[in-house]
Formats: C-alpha cells, structure tokens, sequence
C-alpha cells in the first residue's frame, strides 16, 4: 500500500511543481533494480565466499586474494548479464512489435476489435469508446505503440539502456562486494568474520529500507527480509567453508 499523504485534496496551483518534481518525484524503476540487483548479490556472494575461506584456512591473505577475485569476477559477470538480458529484451520487444505490424496490415478487423476490448475493459462505452478506437487506430504507429503497452505489456529497450543497465550493476556488485571484505583489511579473522556479517546485515537491512520507501510496503518488515534471506545465504559458504577446513599443520 502506498504511504499515507499528510494531508487531503489537490495542492494549490503554486505548490504543485515543487511538489511533484521535488517532494514526491518519479523514480526510474530500472536503475533502482539495478542497482539492488547488484549491491545485493555482489554483497552476498562475496561474503559467502569470504565465510567459507575463511572459515576454511584462517589465512588473512587468502581470504583477502578471494575476496577480490570474487568481487570483480562477479562485478564482470553481473554487468554482462544485466547486458544481454536488457538485449533479450529488446529483441522481444523488436519481435513483437514487427509481429503486431503484421496483424494490423493482414487481420485489422480483430486488431480493432482487441482495440476496443482494452478501452471497454477500462469503463469506455458508447461514443466515447468509439472516438478512441477510431483515433487511435487512425495511426498505425499509435496502434502498434498502443497494442504493445496495453496488450502485451512491453516497453521499448535499446543498446544504450542495455550499456546503463550493464555498469550500474557491475559498478553496484563491486560497492556491494567490498562492504564485508573491508574488515579483513585492518582486524584478524576471527573478529573480521563476525564484524563483515554484521556490516553485510545492517547494509541489507538499509537497502531494505529505502526500496520500501522509494516503492511500496512496510519499510522495517522490508529491511528485515532483505537483511535474513542475505544472511541467512551468506552463512551456507561459511558452513561450507568450516566442513572442508584445512587441517593445521604442525
């Protein structure tokens, strides 16, 4: 459910922009996505790696060595994936766009009729429903514009959204990875451990926060979900990491 407004009926006329651009402006759901897509997952992954390392050699070097490698290997294949997954959609879109240009020009008839079935599903009846499918059916790049966003529910990418969406979430998993491995940089491994799953948990936690506000839901329930199911994955390396220990030479 959306927060509750602090107040009832429309602003005055004055108070309008500062509100609409400034107070309670519109959020790029992408780049949000993004960037929580990589934080989260360049966070968690590291960390688990860096558990399970550690809970395997005590070796404050080896843990830092794979902590890196796992940051930038996974800050590279996130970036890659946010790619081509951005590109797939484009494709689809491309795909699906030629295939209703094919509808329109052999099956017009049933590409107005879906036309009207949309509006009518709407609340449109009578002369007024008429004068929308005839306005927009009038225009075949409406029609096609119109059939995408309303029937299939698709929206137009391109190879600039695909190379966006690629560095925010290799740039946001290589932020997200650092945040555990900065302890093993200064304390000793066995206090580093326990210090990077509580930063991991708190920043989980914050990220949590702010999706909810900047969406939908309860923000502390949101935080809380975010910081355990981390956690909570996270310690599966650890566990790992402690069942193949490397045995102490002495």
């Amino acid at each position: 459910m959306p927060a509750s407004l602090p107040f009832e009926g429309p602003l005055h006329p004055s108070q309008e922009f500062h509100f609409h651009n400034h107070a309670d402006p519109h959020h790029r759901a992408s780049a949000l996505s993004d960037i929580i897509l990589g934080g989260q997952d360049g966070l968690v992954n590291v960390l688990g790696v860096i558990l399970g390392v550690a809970a395997a050699t005590q070796d404050p070097y080896i843990v830092l060595v794979a902590g890196l490698a796992a940051t930038f290997a996974e800050s590279v294949s996130m970036g890659a994936v946010a790619y081509t997954s951005t590109l797939a959609d484009s494709d689809l879109y491309e795909s699906e766009r030629a295939r209703e240009h094919r509808h329109i020009q052999l099956v017009p008839t049933l590409e107005r009729q879906e036309i009207r079935d949309i509006y009518a599903a709407k609340g449109f009846t009578g002369p007024l429903l008429d004068q929308i499918v005839d306005t927009i059916t009038a225009d075949r790049e409406v029609w096609v514009a119109v059939m995408m966003a309303e029937e299939l529910q698709l929206k137009p990418t391109n190879r600039k959204d695909a190379f966006q969406s690629a560095l925010i979430v290799g740039f946001a998993a290589i932020v997200g990875s650092l945040i555990p491995l900065a302890p093993f940089a200064f304390l000793p491994v066995a206090v580093s451990m326990w210090v990077a799953v509580l930063i991991s948990a708190l920043t989980l936690f914050v990220v949590g926060v702010l999706k909810a506000r900047l969406t939908v839901g309860h923000p502390a329930k949101s935080g809380l979900e975010m910081a355990v199911i981390g956690t909570v994955s996270a310690l599966v390396g650890y566990a790992v990491g402690a069942l193949l220990k490397v045995p102490t030479v002495p």
